[in-house]
């Protein structure tokens, strides 16, 4: 038999290494960046035209390389970073494996042109699929200009497989963001098709963070430091109220090298507990120094995955620094032992004489007399608005006891509360909740904060009104959506938010839709100024949609129906935040009604739960 097993080709093989090294512009512009940090570059300028997919140009005022370094350098596994075995475990440096340039220079047409600060003639290299078209002197700065063009040009393949403009870009900025914020002592700078985007002077981190993620986020943070001999740890946490629904900033650094790992994300999250409504993330930027000795970056092409000797001990020590760091802040729960044990009384109270409460007693009571019980046990009572008001009444304590409300509002039905502490923290509505009627109930019907109580065969049914308004709007929203563009309302005095860069190209990437549905903005660097809104929101509750919307669509690549639903969601919920229903019975009896005339009438367009009952079994059982 003939033998089958021969040596690839170096063309090839560069083009496989390059698969796993470069996966997209993004990845070239991280290679490079390192690359002009390994060379002492003080000054990185970055410029990028459509995304990366026509050019990439970096040019930084490193040391520069020799003639002979500039050919060397596009050889695979060829480096200056590792002399020895030993060198993997000592490392403190970005790149090491020497695949970066040579992965690059199969799959696009490189440009180099480099000098060192002592050679008079600096050097000129031109690259096209791993093939040497141009090597020889040129005259040029300090320093070395990188110059990538027509990526993946010869694997065409892999070029069909990148996402829109938009989506690349954002790829670019979360690669360019963990190299800066790495280096906050090296000046920054990228332009995207012309468009100056980042402009970072050198400055301390937190001034680094806010240059990059906006001024906002400067009453944000909370110090964080501690110093074992396994770790030292510096950087910052978010504050609690900054949380949000997505994993957006959320940073780790070893020895000022970006890397992710749940085990440790677990450690922020759990030094967050108690502090944190559930699936709310926090911001962290967090930086560790370990012995290069005791962790193992050579775990991923990517070398974001790291192995860390001491990772239980390190989590400990994490947990305890940032809770740490919060409390000096009076953020997280603390004791205070040094305080007296005494209660704490309002300033209008403090100089008041205690006066000694008078009890009542109403002698003539008699708790065998037939007519004080017939309110409260009588089969033939009548639910309805002119007898809810009995403090007795067995419906109310029915519903007291099933968590809806207490028996200490003067018994009075018609009073505003707020049931949605209620229904998030212990669920009554599902717990409760059973086979819907088919058809709408015929009243009497209860208003008791946000929900509808009516009387069915079954037994009560409730409706989350506020809900079922979110329901309508949306239903609305989205039948003309297809057809039309929704209202906008101008503004007379323009709204302004301040955006990151990340949340910018969110917004910027579904501007149809988001122009469809009402909103007009122009921007001012990377302030948004509203001009127009929908006209179901008003300015009081716009920033907070938006906020919304920029967390949904931050947690996805979503498509165009996928888009509008977030954001009609979204408005629907804004909508019926200050929503009344009111007590006439008509109005209520309407509203039902039409309740039940829409097909999905069961749930909110966020999913939660508008319908529940109990039933007479229920009801019997509590007594």
């Amino acid at each position: 038999m003939a033998d089958i097993i021969r040596l690839l080709p170096d063309h090839i093989a560069n083009q496989i290494a390059a698969g796993e090294v470069v996966q997209r512009p993004a990845s070239v512009i991280k290679e490079l960046i390192e690359n002009s940090i390994d060379a002492g570059s003080t000054k990185i300028e970055v410029y990028v035209k459509d995304a990366g997919r026509t050019s990439i140009h970096l040019v930084d005022n490193g040391k520069g390389m020799s003639f002979m370094d500039t050919r060397m350098a596009f050889e695979r596994h060829a480096t200056s970073k590792i002399a020895h075995a030993d060198d993997l475990f000592a490392l403190q440096t970005k790149g090491f494996r020497g695949e970066a340039l040579a992965s690059i220079a199969a799959i696009a047409h490189v440009t180099l042109k480099t000098k060192q600060a002592n050679d008079e003639l600096g050097t000129l290299l031109q690259i096209e699929g791993s093939q040497i078209i141009k090597h020889e002197p040129e005259q040029c700065a300090k320093g070395s200009s990188f110059e990538v063009k027509n990526l993946f040009y010869n694997v065409p393949a892999r070029r069909n497989f990148l996402k829109s403009d938009n989506v690349e870009f954002k790829h670019i900025i979360d690669e360019f963001e963990r190299v800066v914020l790495a280096h906050p002592e090296i000046a920054f700078r990228l332009v995207h098709n012309d468009q100056e985007v980042y402009h970072l002077l050198t400055a301390p981190l937190r001034k680094r963070i806010v240059d990059v993620f906006g001024k906002s986020y400067n009453d944000k943070l909370v110090p964080v430091s501690e110093n074992t001999d396994i770790v030292r740890i510096e950087g910052f946490v978010g504050k609690p109220e900054a949380a949000k629904k997505s994993r957006g900033e959320q940073f780790f650094f070893v020895n000022n090298r970006f890397f992710k790992d749940t085990y440790f994300n677990h450690a922020v999250t759990a030094a967050f507990e108690q502090l944190l409504p559930a699936k709310m993330f926090p911001s962290y930027f967090l930086f560790l120094e370990v012995d290069p000795k005791q962790i193992d970056v050579n775990v991923h092409p990517t070398k974001t995955e790291i192995k860390f000797e001491e990772d239980k001990a390190i989590y400990s020590i994490l947990r305890s620094a940032i809770r740490l760091g919060l409390g000096k802040f009076n953020i997280s729960p603390t004791l205070d032992f040094d305080r007296e044990s005494e209660f704490d009384l309002p300033m209008s109270m403090q100089h008041a004489l205690p006066v000694e409460p008078e009890i009542k007693v109403d002698k003539s009571y008699n708790p065998f007399n037939v007519s004080n019980q017939s309110s409260v046990y009588s089969s033939n009572t009548s639910f309805n608005t002119s007898n809810s008001s009995s403090k007795g009444n067995g419906f109310s304590k029915a519903l007291n006891q099933a968590g809806f409300g207490s028996e200490e509002t003067n018994g009075s039905w018609d009073q505003f509360w707020n049931p949605e502490d209620v229904i998030t923290e212990t669920h009554e509505l599902e717990q409760l909740s059973i086979d819907l009627p088919s058809a709408a109930p015929q009243g009497p019907f209860l208003i008791k904060g946000s929900f509808v109580v009516a009387s069915i065969n079954e037994g009560l049914l409730l409706i989350h009104y506020r809900r079922a308004y979110e329901r309508f709007i949306y239903d609305e929203l989205m039948r003309g959506f297809f057809v039309n563009p929704l209202g906008s309302q101008q503004l007379i005095f323009p709204l302004e938010k301040q955006f990151s860069k990340q949340e910018r190209l969110a917004w910027e990437e579904h501007t149809k839709t988001l122009e469809r549905i009402g909103f007009a903005w122009t921007w001012e660097d990377d302030t948004i100024q509203l001009n127009g809104i929908p006209e179901i929101l008003n300015e009081s509750t716009v920033l907070a949609c938006i906020d919304k919307i920029i967390e949904e669509i931050q947690m996805g690549a979503l498509d165009k129906g996928e888009i509008a639903h977030t954001v009609l969601a979204q408005l629907a919920f804004a909508g019926s935040m200050t929503y009344k229903l009111g007590q006439d019975q008509t109005v209520i009896a309407d509203f039902v009604t039409q309740l039940f005339t829409f097909e999905d009438h069961n749930y909110s367009p966020s999913g939660k739960r508008i319908l529940a009952t109990i039933t007479n079994e229920q009801l019997i059982q509590l007594f």
